[in-house]
């Protein structure tokens, strides 16, 4: 009995020992793996070490076969290093995607992708096909859809559009022409480069985000009129982040005032003619106030008030002709 229990215990020791050594050369053979795969991401593909180390979660491989089938795919049809870093950087599975039926289809039937390779990780039959058909709408019967919706967009504009913000192209048709329609209302010449950023903003902001956006802007004491104008003269202004808008009201709400005295200064030619914005825009508070506010507060009383903004530029007694060609902002 005691016998039978010795083999028993010596039985489960030797597995456990199997399992362990099997662990261990699991651990190793990954860790192989994982060691090629960055070294590959690094030196072939242009990553950095820690975009490798990040990316090698997401994909492994032990030989440099199907990578450099697929990279000698990409640079064969027109993709730089730049594109191809990009690329497998945010989708590094494509390594082990196949070249001949999966990507050359895509390529051959899609060569907008060299502009835009983000684009070679969708569907050919759910999303690029697709694309291909709202793009022969839009381009190819160009004339027929601007006489039948009466847009008024030319061709070059609307192939700006799609070709330097292909992820437009995949909205439907009805919602782009409500967005061209819309652009149009608020005044954009649709044969200007604003016209396709304007249908750019439109198109990326619901509702609900457009109207959060004039609520940031009227915070700064901005009236729905201003940001109007904002948007006409940089329509991707609102396409950024609150944090991002607040951050340049800071900066506007700080050189604004400052400006202003310079301005007067200048007119008054109380000092160089050569100013540099960094030289008043740059200073602390304190500095600036000491150097060109109360240094010639004796010489134009009301410069406290103009930099408290408690008074207008205009209200200052300066030759009107004067502050104009000393305009700052």
């Amino acid at each position: 009995m005691d016998d039978e229990r010795l083999t028993t215990s010596e039985s489960a020791s030797e597995i456990e020992r199997e399992c362990f050594r099997a662990r261990v050369f699991q651990r190793l053979r990954e860790t192989e793996r994982n060691h090629f795969t960055v070294s590959y991401l690094v030196n072939s593909c242009g990553l950095s070490r820690k975009s490798a180390l990040l990316a090698s979660n997401k994909v492994h491989f032990q030989n440099p076969d199907r990578p450099e089938s697929v990279l000698s795919l990409l640079k064969e049809n027109g993709f730089d290093n730049t594109q191809i870093t990009k690329l497998i950087r945010s989708r590094p599975t494509l390594l082990l995607a196949d070249p001949e039926n999966t990507l050359l289809p895509k390529i051959e039937f899609f060569p907008i992708l060299t502009l835009s390779p983000d684009l070679l990780r969708r569907s050919l039959t759910n999303h690029l096909i697709p694309c291909y058909d709202f793009l022969k709408s839009v381009l190819l019967e160009n004339e027929k859809v601007i006489t039948t919706i009466e847009l008024g967009a030319p061709q070059s504009a609307i192939s700006h559009l799609v070709t330097h913000f292909p992820s437009m192209a995949f909205v439907t048709h009805a919602k782009f022409v409500k967005a061209v329609q819309e652009v149009k209302e608020l005044g954009f010449d649709p044969s200007k480069a604003l016209f396709v950023q304007a249908i750019q903003a439109v198109l990326k902001l619901k509702k609900p985000m457009w109207e959060s956006k004039f609520e940031i802007f009227r915070r700064w004491g901005w009236s729905e009129a201003d940001t109007l104008l904002a948007f006409k003269k940089h329509p991707i202004c609102m396409l950024l982040s609150e944090e991002k808008i607040t951050k340049a009201m800071k900066f506007l709400k700080r050189i604004f005032p400052r400006c202003s005295v310079v301005q007067i200064l200048l007119a008054k030619d109380l000092v160089k003619n050569d100013l540099s914005l960094a030289t008043f825009l740059l200073p602390t508070e304190k500095w600036f106030l000491e150097k060109y506010v109360i240094r010639f507060q004796d010489n134009v009383p009301q410069l406290l008030s103009v930099y408290q903004n408690k008074m207008e530029l205009q209200d200052v007694e300066i030759q009107s002709e004067k502050v104009g060609e000393t305009e700052l902002l």
